[in-house]
């Protein structure tokens, strides 16, 4: 009678067999593993894997590349793109600004990359990059600052805070439309009369045309007098002095007489007036400071290259001193 130890070589395929059950399955086993939904997901998810990287094969390397090489194509497109906004050919400045904003995209976007930023997101390179300057912003830890802290810098920005010049003033208008060549001439004529009598009389109003507009302005500044008269006008208007009817000034409408009624000098507010809105600034400076020492950060780690022609116009003037010249 055979021992219970004798037996197992037969139970586990035969004396020397090391290969376990399991894997000497039946083919109807085999069948029905290869009829199984999860292999053919596995299967299937690999195939694309190997697909869209023999579509692709820098994109494994790009984010870890050190290196931004702009070619010819390149500044033929941004150039292409200039020139299609209506603009004249790009200055070598505007060339600079134009490239400096390329490389700064992809810098960011291959930071991006290097974050895994770009899984399940559809949108292009420039988005990317978008995602990062906001990741530079929101890691930036700003505290409230202290109240000698906020003081000292409002001291030092207090003209970023100046209260521009106010006017309130009446003017008469004498419309090219109506009066032809004769506009100014009958403006000044009006100025005549009206010195000779009292500021409000009713008989002003009868001297002038109509206007589209007010004939009576309060309390408006340079800007949304210029918006309304132009910018000529607005300067013109903010060099007169109180009290007395003058002109004739020239707008973007035609022939002005202006009678200014009180002028408030620009000034600079006090701490106090405009506390607020100094610590919001403030909080807007330590993020823009922050953003920039990111990039820098980041930009620190690429070397730029530049096509031959683009670098000797520039002078080294748009890349870190890593930057080299490219032969293509």
């Amino acid at each position: 009678m055979q021992s219970q130890t004798e037996q197992r070589p037969e139970q586990s395929g035969g004396a020397g067999s090391s290969t376990p059950a399991s894997w000497s399955a039946s083919p109807a086993l085999r069948r029905q593993w290869l009829r199984e939904p999860l292999l053919h997901f596995l299967l299937a998810g690999f195939a694309l894997f190997l697909v869209y990287y023999a579509l692709n094969p820098d994109r494994a390397t790009r984010a870890s590349s050190t290196e931004i090489k702009l070619t010819e194509d390149d500044l033929r497109q941004m150039t292409a793109a200039w020139l299609a906004q209506g603009r004249p050919p790009p200055t070598p400045e505007q060339m600079r600004s134009l490239v400096e904003d390329k490389v700064r995209e992809e810098i960011l976007y291959r930071e991006g990359l290097a974050l895994g930023l770009d899984k399940g997101d559809t949108i292009v390179k420039r988005r990317i990059a978008q995602k990062m300057e906001f990741f530079a912003e929101d890691g930036a830890a700003i505290d409230d600052p202290s109240a000698g802290e906020l003081r000292a810098w409002f001291d030092k920005n207090r003209e970023r805070f100046a209260l521009l010049p106010h006017a309130s003033f009446r003017h008469l208008y004498f419309s090219p439309d109506r009066r032809g060549v004769r506009a100014r001439d009958d403006a000044a004529r009006a100025l005549v009369k009206l010195a000779a009598g009292p500021v409000d009389s009713p008989t002003a109003a009868k001297l002038a045309d109509p206007f589209m507009f007010e004939s009576d302005y309060r309390g408006r500044a340079l800007d949304q007098v210029a918006i309304v008269f132009g910018a000529e006008f607005a300067r013109s208007l903010f060099e007169l002095k109180p009290g007395a009817w003058q002109g004739p000034v020239e707008s973007a409408h035609g022939w002005h007489l202006i009678f200014v009624d009180s002028m408030t000098p620009r000034r600079l507010p006090s701490f106090e007036e405009v506390e607020l809105e100094a610590k919001l600034e403030w909080i807007a400076d330590r993020r823009a400071e922050a953003k920039r020492k990111a990039y820098d950060a980041m930009k620190s780690r690429y070397e730029i290259v530049l096509p031959e022609s683009l670098a000797k116009e520039l002078a080294g003037g748009v890349a870190p001193p890593a930057a080299k010249e490219s032969s293509n």
